[in-house]
């Protein structure tokens, strides 16, 4: 009996070990991936030795259960202890090999800010539908954006901002119900935002400024009641800014500057709105100033400079409950800054006529 009692815990404690040690092909996708990537400085690739990728790898943690590699977290700027003791931030230049696809186990990949990382996003990252949050920001990436990034269901954040991914945003993005979070600035995207923009209803932030984005702002935005912050800033967007934008439940921030945007501005992104910070500076924007400012109204920077706007400052600004910064400059406005106790903590204008 004792013989078998002996048998049966060293089968236990072996499937355990087991479970708990990741798979010999999750460690040859690993060692695959670091051989294509060069990281002089840290030495943050030294851990990853020995047959348990589990146990010890920097950057890497694996599911509990089922002993797949669910995180690789490799980010160049961190407060980890590694990047105090070296006094600097990463570098790390080479590529990201197709090889980490074989990866699928994964919910978390984040390999960013190594400031020198090139080639193009593997087309077969699109396959790791277990995928939550995909971060490449901060290296030199090239290419496209694959075009069936909708498959990942289950994604909250794509971040890729600061690389050179050129090509448009993929249609299919769309079809990512789950994501919350999408930060495509400062690359060279072209085309047109996708018209069905609006059935990313989970979405909080869209960042996609810095880019060569044209065409219109799609209406469906009208429909994305979850959003709270909208950078659309430094493209080359054309037609005008949509009515509803306005009415956005937790809208707090619109950043529509330096584009080609024309007609009036609507009277709802000024009126009593939850906006804090808006900017549609260096537009072509025209018409009167919409005379809607309340006791809602409560801005911590609004700049409408370098516009089209004529006639009056409107009387009612003076009536908003907080405008911290406001600029009015660069516009064919008349008249005078309007009386009353002044909400304003700075502001700038200039006057085409008195």
């Amino acid at each position: 009996m004792a013989t078998k009692l002996t048998s049966i815990f060293f089968l236990l404690s072996s499937l355990a070990l087991a479970v708990n040690s990741c798979p010999q092909s999750d460690q040859a996708a690993l060692l695959a991936v670091k051989e294509a990537l060069n990281e002089p400085y840290l030495g943050i690739f030294n851990s990853w030795t020995g047959t348990d990728c589990c146990n010890k790898w920097y950057g890497v943690s694996c599911d509990p259960t089922t002993g797949r590699v669910s995180d690789l977290n490799l980010r160049g700027e961190s407060e980890d202890p590694i990047f105090e003791k070296a006094g600097r931030s990463g570098y790390m230049t080479g590529t990201i090999l197709p090889e980490i696809c074989k990866l699928d186990g994964l919910t978390n990949l984040v390999i960013a800010d190594w400031k020198g990382i090139t080639g193009e996003i593997p087309f077969c990252i699109a396959s790791l539908t277990n995928l939550r949050i995909l971060d490449f920001i901060g290296n030199r990436l090239t290419g496209v954006i694959p075009a069936n990034i909708g498959n990942l269901q289950k994604l909250t954040v794509l971040n890729i901002a600061d690389n050179l991914i050129s090509g448009q945003i993929p249609s299919s993005i769309v079809n990512i119900g789950s994501l919350m979070h999408l930060d495509l600035r400062n690359n060279q995207i072209t085309g047109q935002i996708p018209a069905e923009f609006g059935n990313l209803g989970m979405l909080s932030r869209a960042l996609l400024s810095r880019n060569r984005l044209t065409g219109s702002i799609p209406r469906s935005i009208s429909n994305m009641n979850r959003l709270a912050d909208l950078d659309l800033s430094m493209n080359q967007l054309s037609g005008t800014i949509p009515d509803q934008i306005g009415t956005l439940p937790v809208l707090s921030t619109l950043t529509l500057d330096s584009n080609r945007l024309f007609s009036q501005i609507p009277a709802s992104l000024l009126s009593d709105t939850g906006l804090n910070i808006l900017n549609v500076s260096r537009n072509a924007l025209e018409g009167n100033i919409p005379d809607v400012f309340g006791r809602k109204s409560y801005f911590t920077a609004l700049d409408l400079s370098y516009n089209k706007f004529t006639g009056p400052v409107p009387k009612s600004l003076s009536s908003a409950e907080y405008i911290g910064h406001v600029d009015l400059s660069h516009n064919y406005l008349c008249g005078h800054i309007p009386y009353g106790s002044s909400p304003f903590n700075h502001l700038r204008a200039s006057f085409a006529c008195q």
